[in-house]
């Protein structure tokens, strides 16, 4: 007999678990994290807060389109393709009855731009975060409304954001402007496709550089200037909360229970502080993928006049209780050295066996040093796009191990110089906490990087499914609050900086700085 339970006033089916003549009730949650190169799932119970199965689709990794140089799209009908083999890959790593899921979580990848028609059709494919071709029109922007205008309001220049992006196509391609209904971010689309609303968050309306953080309310005033109809903008939801329910349709693709709540969203990095348990100012959470980044939370409306880091509103923010996470990108990561692995070395090492050559190689690489700005315009260097560099390198001293400890300290260093801007703002950045994950499973990653960055890094084993996941049981109800998501969860590693590491790694920064000054002149 199929036993239920009433949860916010509906009937929620549920597993049953007889012990001691004793009946528990057992509810699920479903995280997605939208990414660019790889969706991930995770299936969590409620209760415990436990990862049941974690999966990542597909096998290789989602392909970008780049037609001219700067450019970077993708099919959105790919990322809800991966959603539907998450779940069925879920179901195969842990069987579970649709009727206990409580809640879906999602979190995407930032800054993109999806178009709809009235029927819900795609109109062009996605223009994604890494993607520099509207850099002139947010620079147009930035000049003509005023730098201190910009700054006051928005915490950021329009820049290569999605209300660029947005005004790139009316300028561009109107044609498809015109058949527009409503533009999407990303995790928009995914949630368009499984509640069929068109619906965004404030804090997505922060990271398309669409939210006014001094007037608390969309910046319609940029919208004018832009020239971009308001009734584009889709409806607002909360960040937790109920957002939506699965249509018929969906459900039948993925599997699940028609009627089954959308109950969070958010932008990866917003979310992945959440995952970590960054909620408060103070701290900070910092991740190492396809594109690094370190994510300071903060109380107070802040910004880099140079627009080096940007502010976007945090998970957690209401007008009562405002929080920020102040974000440095860098978008030349670990898609560095996936380069590397891939296209110079054609696959024949595992990274864990290029992690054991770089480690092989004293501090500094012996002089071989790595620019690694080769996936787009970078924020940190003023949305300049340099291109990723190898310098000082001696065909008859240096081998690959060299280049291999090379991108690794230039990562690392490329994060160091953006962590100062952000300490320069006035914030105390002395402790991070990151997943278990990408090149944070190199413990030579970690340690160069607490080293160079002067900080403690707390290791987790979460990502960015898991923590939707999460997400969404607050947004359901299940957990009290934010905070309550994550309690007995410990860090599994602790890194200390390296106290003899530290002098020659000043040194081989200031070198390193040195030649991003000089290519940076050159550029200007």
């Amino acid at each position: 007999m199929r036993l239920a339970i009433e949860f916010q006033g509906r009937i929620l089916y549920s597993y049953r678990r007889k012990k001691r003549d004793t009946i528990r009730f057992i509810m699920l949650l479903l995280g997605f994290d939208v990414g660019s190169s790889f969706i991930k799932g995770a299936l969590v119970e409620a209760e415990s807060g436990r990862v049941l199965a974690a999966v990542t689709v597909p096998e290789q990794e989602l392909k970008i389109e780049s037609i001219h140089p700067g450019w970077a799209e993708q099919d959105p009908e790919q990322w809800w393709q991966c959603v539907q083999q998450a779940v069925a890959a879920l179901r195969g790593r842990h069987p579970f009855d649709p009727e206990a899921v409580g809640g879906i979580g999602i979190s995407y990848q930032m800054h993109g731009l999806v178009l709809i028609d009235r029927e819900g059709r795609v109109l062009r494919p996605a223009i994604i975060w890494c993607d520099s071709r509207a850099v002139p029109v947010g620079e147009r922007a930035f000049q003509e409304l005023g730098p201190e205008r910009c700054l006051r309001h928005l915490l950021n220049s329009p820049g290569n954001f999605t209300a660029a992006k947005l005004r790139w196509v009316l300028e561009n391609e109107p044609d498809i402007y015109r058949r527009a209904y409503k533009w999407l971010l990303p995790g928009d689309y995914v949630a368009f496709r499984m509640t069929g609303e068109p619906t965004t968050t404030v804090s997505g309306l922060s990271e398309g550089i669409f939210w006014d953080f001094l007037e608390e309310k969309p910046a319609f005033w940029l919208l004018d200037h832009l020239g971009i109809d308001h009734a584009l903008m889709p409806r607002l939801v909360p960040t937790f909360g109920r957002q939506g329910e699965l249509t018929r349709e969906a459900a039948a693709a993925l599997g699940l229970r028609p009627g089954t709540p959308v109950t969070y969203r958010a932008g990866d990095q917003p979310n992945n502080a959440f995952s970590l348990g960054v909620l408060h100012p103070g701290e900070a959470a910092t991740t190492a993928g396809t594109s690094g980044v370190i994510y300071a939370v903060d109380d107070t409306l802040r910004y880099d006049p140079q627009t080096r880091v940007n502010t976007f509103v945090h998970v957690n923010h209401t007008p009562e209780q405002r929080h920020y996470g102040i974000l440095l990108c860098l978008n030349g990561t670990g898609i560095l050295y996936r380069w590397l692995r891939q296209d110079l070395l054609g696959g024949t090492l595992s990274y864990e066996a290029m992690n054991e050559q770089a480690a092989s190689v004293p501090v500094g690489a012996d002089g071989v040093r790595v620019l690694p700005f080769g996936n787009g315009a970078e924020r940190m260097l003023r949305n300049r796009n340099l291109g990723a560099s190898v310098h000082g390198l001696d065909f008859n001293r240096h081998g690959r191990a060299h280049l291999l400890r090379a991108a690794k300290e230039g990562i690392v260093f490329a994060l160091a110089y953006g962590l100062e801007v952000i300490r320069g703002m006035g914030l105390a950045v002395e402790k991070v906490r990151a997943g278990r994950a990408n090149l944070f499973l190199s413990p030579l990653f970690g340690r160069i990087y607490a080293t160079v960055n002067r900080t403690v890094v707390e290791l987790y084993d979460t990502d960015g499914a898991a923590g939707a996941a999460r997400g969404a049981g607050v947004g359901a109800g299940v957990y009290a609050s934010p905070e309550a998501a994550f309690q007995g969860v410990p860090p599994v590693a602790t890194i200390e900086p390296d106290p003899s590491w530290q002098e020659p790694y000043a040194e081989a920064y200031h070198h390193w700085a040195e030649i991003l000054s000089r290519q940076l002149q050159t550029a200007d």
